[in-house]
């Protein structure tokens, strides 16, 4: 590349034409922003002269130009990722509950991140190399808190990556959760349709209830088992997938999920040797398959939540005779059209009324008015 001013001859070809559309023709790796730039400061000239990129230049005028723009390269060094070592590969594949051509499901213990991030190392998706076998690297579908367990589905191809983003954004993706909750709700069965935001002032990681800027969120929890009025053990089914909202639905209703001090505070640590970790559990996820068919896989709890239950006297095998909800409940969107098509009805109905008997009256009287004498 030189860094000399360069001359230039307008060709006939070149006869009456807009200077800028030299440029675009003759060096087109100079762009307008560069040419004005050029222009602005004195830089380009057209026969000794200052030159605009509107001005047009005929046959024989010497084109003064600056030499080329230096071409920034990115110096920052190519992310090369660390080999795993033996004892990750072998990890990563103990994770494995399925495996297949197109998708891996993972039972991902506590503690253990999705994703990495700041002061985060170690996560799933660091692990993923050891899936690859010479071909294109798996990728992650969704995603699961760091102290939340269970199924975590993955794409072991491109085309299978872009099939199930589908399926998760269109909701028809199924995953039940199980949980211990702190006391316990005073309805067995029931929605939370709550809208969440990022709560100010949090940095974006913690969630809350708002009412007019937050997202629709809904969530469904059904009581699988009680111990007295201390704890419930709680089957759990995201009808939307907003951050945290498993975890922010059940505080927002008062009953926090027991070792979750970050939404339920000291009150989410129950005594007795219930351990502080969180209890809340990817028990189950049922998805379609690129390939036809589903995919429907249940991974196993880890020791602190299975211990807890064990503890409180809970049957594990309780928990997986509830049918998996194949109908979402309506929204209070929904609810609220049909609110209003139902006053809309009963107002038809009255006017029908109203008309009927305002009909019948006239009829009488005329009647009556055609026997008056």
């Amino acid at each position: 590349m030189t860094d000399t001013v360069r001359q230039f001859t307008v060709a006939p070809d070149d006869d009456g034409i807009r200077l800028d559309r030299w440029f675009k023709r003759h060096l087109p790796e100079a762009n307008f922003t560069t040419v004005a730039k050029w222009a602005r400061t004195g830089q380009l000239r057209v026969d000794g002269a200052r030159a605009t990129p509107g001005d047009r230049v005929t046959v024989g005028q010497q084109l003064r130009v600056p030499p080329p723009e230096p071409v920034h390269v990115d110096t920052k060094p190519e992310r090369v990722r660390t080999p795993l070592t033996p004892d990750q590969i072998a990890f990563a594949q103990e994770m494995v509950i399925h495996r297949d051509a197109q998708a891996l499901v993972l039972n991902k213990p506590p503690g253990l991140a999705t994703q990495g991030g700041t002061k985060t190392t170690e996560h799933v998706d660091g692990l993923l190399d050891a899936f690859t076998d010479g071909e294109s690297r798996p990728k992650l579908v969704h995603r699961l808190d760091k102290d939340t367990s269970g199924a975590l589905l993955i794409a072991r191809t491109n085309r299978a990556a872009a099939f199930f983003a589908k399926t998760f954004s269109g909701r028809t993706a199924k995953k039940v959760y199980w949980a211990l909750v702190v006391d316990v709700p005073s309805i067995d069965d029931g929605t939370v349709d709550l809208p969440l935001a990022k709560q100010p002032g949090t940095g974006g990681e913690k969630m809350h209830v708002d009412e007019e800027n937050g997202a629709p969120a809904r969530t469904r929890y059904r009581i699988i088992e009680r111990a007295g009025n201390r704890t419930a053990w709680v089957e759990l089914q995201p009808f939307t997938g907003r951050t945290h909202q498993l975890r922010a639905h059940m505080a927002a209703i008062g009953h926090p999920i027991v070792g979750d001090g970050k939404y339920g505070g000291q009150a989410a640590f129950l005594t007795g040797g219930i351990s502080r970790k969180m209890h809340l559990h990817a028990r189950r996820i049922r998805v379609d398959h690129p390939d036809g068919g589903q995919i429907d896989v249940q991974a196993e709890l880890p020791t602190h939540f299975a211990e807890s239950l064990a503890s409180l006297g809970f049957e594990q095998m309780l928990g997986d005779q509830l049918p998996l909800d194949e109908h979402q409940p309506p929204t209070r969107a929904d609810k609220k059209v049909a609110a209003k098509a139902h006053a809309k009805t009963i107002r038809k109905a009255r006017k029908g009324e109203r008309r009927d008997r305002g009909g019948g009256r006239g009829s009488d009287d005329r009647g009556t008015g055609g026997r008056k004498r």
